[in-house]
This record gives structure tokens, sequence and C-alpha cells, in this order.
């Protein structure tokens, strides 16, 4: 087995796993869904699912990848037992990487577009929500605009991961996970001098018993479940690769819990820009791409000076999907390379090629192809690749990570505690094995069902 490289430094490996899980669902999803049901209410159930299911979860990609010093394109077949076909999974799992970053691509190229627009003015003073629908929509309709944005952030990612681990990934990475953090706290407490600012933390964390009467407490249950699962990106191997460049110095359970801290914390945060900004402004904030790219623009329209501070934020987003876009990429060039014997170079030539081409369908789901609806009316190829991620591959993964880590097939619990406990830190207790084995596929199975009961109701 080939040397593998290696983080220089423990914050590099920090930020850049961090910066993989870190995405444009903390800021669109997290502070919707917490003012939404229940404000600290949810955050509380949230955070105990965190501990639950989304660590234990993230402690077995970073455990599978540091023992195997491989990505999932080989890490099943060097520590399976011997006979064993937990490789085979391979081969369902890889595509899930190509599928998220084909449509992940195209929206951080909208993040592109309206930073660069928003710096340079080019929203008139007080946009309504309706004309900042038509701007929106306007960009959806011009694939021309849009693969130009997509192309710009696929090059300069795929540059990066093309320079290596330490050379292009932890250098280039870190500095910017550091200024997308300098920036949202920047622009959190640049919130509290806004007019608006008590009422839109009241929403946004204030404990609201009523939710759980009018939504129901176990649709709340299964909310903070939902995104305490899907918050880490863990499922399909994208943070795993990262465990396969970190050194032993510390557990396994002590950089998780870093990890889930800077995720978190960038998610509550989020919350403290969004809220103070909409309810100082009178606009309703929404959920999705939308509370970007129309809720947010109306602010920043309406604010003083709002070219600088609508261009800051967007520049906090686009370094936040830029984050994932190297990690991922970082993920599909490391699978290509234990694959099939390939040089970095060459390896990422072929992605990027590879990557453009599956983008297209999604790019051109909302004009040219906009009559293909697979989900049903109103939904959009960006959608169903969508689906296939979050309903299917992610938490189909993560059953297979549980299941390979406790079948005696498999990698096996006691090697798997052996990875986790090396290092300085608290270690995990051998009690967790029945929690693992028989509590955690269960909540996963949940998960999956209610995704499909959700989406299809």
């Amino acid at each position: 087995m080939s040397e593998r490289e290696q983080f220089k430094t423990r914050l590099g490996f920090l930020l850049i796993a961090a910066g993989c899980a870190i995405g444009l669902g903390n800021v669109w999803r997290f502070p919707y869904i917490t003012g939404q049901y229940g404000g600290a209410i949810f955050v509380v159930i949230y955070l105990v699912f965190l501990l639950g299911v989304g660590m234990p979860l993230l402690t077995m990609e970073l455990a599978l990848g540091r023992s195997s010093r491989r990505s999932i394109a080989r890490a099943f077949e060097i520590l399976e037992k011997p006979k064993a076909k937990w490789h085979l999974n391979k081969f369902w799992l890889i595509p899930g990487s190509y599928i998220l970053m084909s449509f992940y691509s195209v929206i951080t190229g909208w993040l592109l577009f309206y930073c660069v627009k928003t710096f340079f003015g080019g929203f008139p003073e007080h946009l309504s929500q309706e004309v900042a629908t038509e701007q929106f929509n306007s960009l959806l309709a011009n694939p021309y605009y849009m693969f130009v944005c997509m192309t710009t952030v696929v090059v300069v990612a795929f540059s990066i991961v093309a320079l290596g681990v330490v050379r292009g990934v932890e250098r280039i990475t870190k500095p910017l996970m550091l200024l997308l953090l300098a920036l949202l706290l920047f622009l959190a407490i640049r919130s509290v001098v806004l007019p608006g600012f008590i009422d839109g933390v009241k929403y946004y964390l204030q404990p609201n018993t009523e939710k759980i009467s009018e939504i129901g407490f176990l649709q709340i249950l299964w909310a903070a479940m939902g995104q305490a699962f899907f918050t880490l990106s863990v499922g399909q191997g994208s943070i795993q690769i990262f465990g396969t460049y970190m050194d032993k110095k510390h557990s396994l359970a002590t950089e998780a819990t870093y990890i889930c801290i800077l995720d978190t914390a960038v998610a509550l945060l989020a919350g403290f820009v969004v809220f103070p900004a909409c309810f100082s402004y009178g606009v309703e904030p929404g959920a999705g791409p939308s509370l970007l790219f129309v809720t947010l623009t109306t602010v920043f329209s309406n604010m003083a000076f709002g070219e600088m501070w609508g261009g800051l934020f967007f520049l906090f987003m686009l370094f936040a999907a830029l984050s994932t876009l190297i990690a991922v990429f970082e993920s599909i060039v490391a699978m290509s390379m234990d694959l099939f014997a390939v040089s970095r170079v060459k390896a990422v030539v072929i992605n990027f090629f590879i990557i453009m081409v599956m983008a297209i369908p999604c790019l051109l789901g909302f004009n040219v192809l906009s009559f293909i609806k697979p989900l049903g009316e109103n939904s959009t190829i960006l959608d169903f690749q969508d689906f296939i991620i979050s309903n299917n591959v992610l938490p189909l993964g993560s059953l297979l990570f549980v299941l390979f880590i406790t079948s005696k097939t498999g990698w096996g619990f006691k090697k798997y505690l052996k990875e986790c406990n090396t290092g300085e830190g608290p270690k995990l207790p051998s009690w967790l094995f029945y929690y693992y084995r028989f509590v955690l596929p269960i909540i996963i199975i949940g998960l999956l069902i209610t995704g499909y009961i959700n989406l299809f109701a």
C-alpha cells in the first residue's frame, strides 16, 4: 500500500471535514425549520439526535477511512472478512457523489452569479419579493449564464484538488473556512443593530409550546432527527476520505465533537443573520432556494448599504458551497485514483468532464427540459437528483456503515472501537455495540420511510 498524504495540521483537518458537512442546508433549512418547529424546543431535540445519531455515523466514516487509508472504492475490501461481499456496495455508493455534485455545482454557480451581481449593484433598490422572484426565474431561464457560472466554480474547485491534499485542499480550504466563519460572525453581530433583531430572535429561538399542539410532537421529533442526520452529509463516503488523511493523535470522538460543534455553530448563527433581517423589513422568511435568492435579495435591496451587506452574505454562502465542492471533489478524485491507479491530475481532468456532462440535465431542467417533472407537478430534474441522494443514498449508505461495523462478516465492532479510541481524548464504551446493532438501524429505516411518506403524501 502506497504512503498516504496526511494533513499538516489538526486545524486543517477539522476545518476541511467541517467544510464538507457545512453546506447550503445549514443556512436555508436549519433556521427555517427551527422557527417553524418550536424554536429552542426544536434545537434541544436536534442536539440530542445530533449526539445520538449524527456523531456515531460520523465516527464510523472517519474510522473506516483512518483504518483503511483508502476511499470507499477500496476500504471495504481492506477491512471486510475474507470472502465477504461488502465491497460490492461501492458500485451504488460511488455514483451518489457524482449525482450530488451534478446539482450542487449548479446551485454553487447561482451563488457566484448573485454574489457578483449584488456587489456590483445589479439589483435595484427597494426590490419587492415579486420582482426578486422574477429576477431569480430569469436566471433559471438562461442556461448560458448558469453554464458559465457553474463551469467557473467547478474549474476553481477541481484546480484546488489537483494541487494535492496538503498543497491544495488544506492550504486553500483552511483560510477559506476561517474567512467563512469570520464573515458569518460579522454578519450575525451586525444583525444586533437591526430594528427587527428582538422579534427575529424571538421567532427563531424562543420556546414555542403552541407548536407542539399545532404540529404535533412526533412531527417535531422526526424533523429534528432528520436535520441531525442530514446536516453532516454522512452516508456516501464524502467525509470518510478525510479520515484517510488524518493522524492518530486524537480519538475520533474528540474530532467528531469538534466537527459537530462547527457545523451546528454555523447553522445557529445563520438564523441570527436571516430572521432579524426578515423581521426588520417585513419580509416573510421562506425555505429552500427561495430563502436565499428571493427573500434575502429583497431584504438586502431595502437595506442601507445593501450592496455591501448582500454581497458579503452571498460571498459567505459561496465559500460554504465551494468548501463542499472541494471536499466532495477530493473524495471523487481519491476514489478514481484508488480504483484505476491513475495520477491525481489525470483523475481531476477525467472527473471534470464527467461532472460537467452530468450537470447538464439539471441545468437544462429549468428551461429547455422544464417539461420533465420526475416527481410530479412543480418538480424539476434537480428535485429528482436531490431525492435520490437525500431520500435514498444517504440513509441507505448510513445503514450500510452501521451493519458493516456490527456484522461478523464486516469489519467488526471491536476493531471499530479500537480505531475510534486510538489517541488522546474521550473513548467510546463497548456497550454502544447494542445501541449500534439494534437501535440505530431502526432510526435510519424510520427516517427512510418517513422521507418517502412526506414526499408522496
